[in-house]
């Protein structure tokens, strides 16, 4: 289904809160689906399981691996920057700030590479969050 609009829409333009509701929405369904597919399928248990790849302290986890791997490229990096610099106004209920915007630019990107329509590498960096979220549960095993 695609929603037609007078609004041309430019990512490159949205601020990085816009960008991060994209991405918010967009990094959740691929989790879902991620879930589903690996036969995880009652409510109470994804639930629990989904929040560790989605909450705020998971993304910033990832995030910050990613960069210690040197994952992301320069224009990357700048929508990461603009993330992580926002500010959103309210201030978050659990978790320190600094999560909090490690958090919203990895939503932000997420977001980005969504309305550019870069899905290859939007699926790239998906597959790795997973992965580092897994390999982080085994070793909490």
């Amino acid at each position: 289904m695609e929603l037609k609009s007078e609004y041309k829409l430019n990512p490159q333009q949205l601020n990085a809160l816009a960008l991060a509701y994209m991405g918010d929405a967009v990094y959740e369904q691929y989790i879902r689906h991620h879930l589903l597919i690996n036969g995880m399928v009652r409510p109470n248990f994804l639930q629990k399981t989904s929040i560790q790849y989605v909450s705020a302290r998971g993304q910033a986890f990832v995030l910050k691996v990613m960069t210690q791997k040197d994952w992301f490229t320069e224009e990357e990096q700048a929508i990461i920057r603009r993330g992580r610099n926002a500010k959103s106004g309210s201030t978050p209920k659990n978790v320190d700030v600094q999560t909090y915007r490690y958090s919203t630019s990895f939503e932000a990107l997420i977001g980005y590479l969504y309305l550019t329509e870069q899905k290859e590498r939007l699926e790239q960096i998906v597959e790795e969050a997973i992965k580092i979220i897994m390999d982080k549960q085994k070793g909490e095993q």
